[in-house]
């Protein structure tokens, strides 16, 4: 039974083979740093292909998560899952990085009423999208201060570095998800529900919500005037 690949570098690398049947996560691969991307991801993705006799003309497809995220680290999956779709001639699904994280929660199997999931978008800032108890994005993607959050439960990473701004504001950072950042095998779980759901999950442009740190000096913007 083919199944489908999950790719996602908004934080670390993480990867995965999800069955396209029950949606389980065959095996997967995550990074424990943040800035591997470039060096880990087709290594990881060899592995897991390799270990279960997949071959990449056989998949069902490849799901990535289109971020939001740090420019560099999330490039590097889109235009590895862009490059693999293409070589492959497999589709590719774009799906909402903080999605995985919102399944997470799910998953758990507390969930509040309303929740809020956060990862680290650096600059003393989260990413973060506000969801309901079945787990549908009621507000966002945003990226802000933690301060700037509802007054809600709070899950993943960015829920942890920040968990005493939060407090300050009324939210509740749940510490049992403070490791949580977005797993390719969860973002394909909401990516393949959406699949079943009829949506269409073509566009696999990136949600970078601000500007790249790299910026084009003064001299080039002239010349190039």
């Amino acid at each position: 039974m083919p199944n489908y690949l999950a790719i996602d570098t908004s934080a670390n690398a993480s990867v995965a083979l999800v069955d396209k049947t029950t949606g389980s996560i065959v095996d997967k691969r995550v990074s424990s740093k943040g800035n591997d991307q470039t060096e880990t991801l087709s290594a990881y993705v060899e592995e897991l292909l390799d270990a279960h006799g997949q071959k990449g003309q056989d998949l069902a497809g490849i799901i990535v998560g289109v971020g939001p995220g740090p420019f560099t680290g999330l490039r590097v999956g889109l235009v590895a899952a862009r490059t693999f779709g293409f070589v492959w001639q497999v589709p590719v699904y774009g799906v909402m990085s903080l999605h995985a994280l919102a399944e997470q929660v799910l998953e758990s199997g507390d969930v509040p009423a309303e929740f809020v999931v956060a990862s680290d978008a650096r600059r003393k800032e989260v990413y973060w999208a506000r969801y309901g108890k079945a787990g549908v994005m009621v507000v966002g993607p945003h990226v802000s201060a933690a301060s700037a959050l509802p007054a809600l439960p709070v899950f993943g990473v960015g829920a942890g570095i920040y968990a005493e701004q939060l407090e300050e504001v009324g939210a509740k950072p749940m510490t049992g998800s403070f490791e949580w950042i977005a797993d390719a095998g969860f973002l394909a779980r909401r990516g393949l529900g959406d699949l079943a759901d009829g949506k269409d999950l073509s566009d696999t442009s990136p949600q970078y919500l601000r500007e790249s740190d790299a910026q084009v000096p003064a001299f080039m913007k002239k010349a190039k005037a």
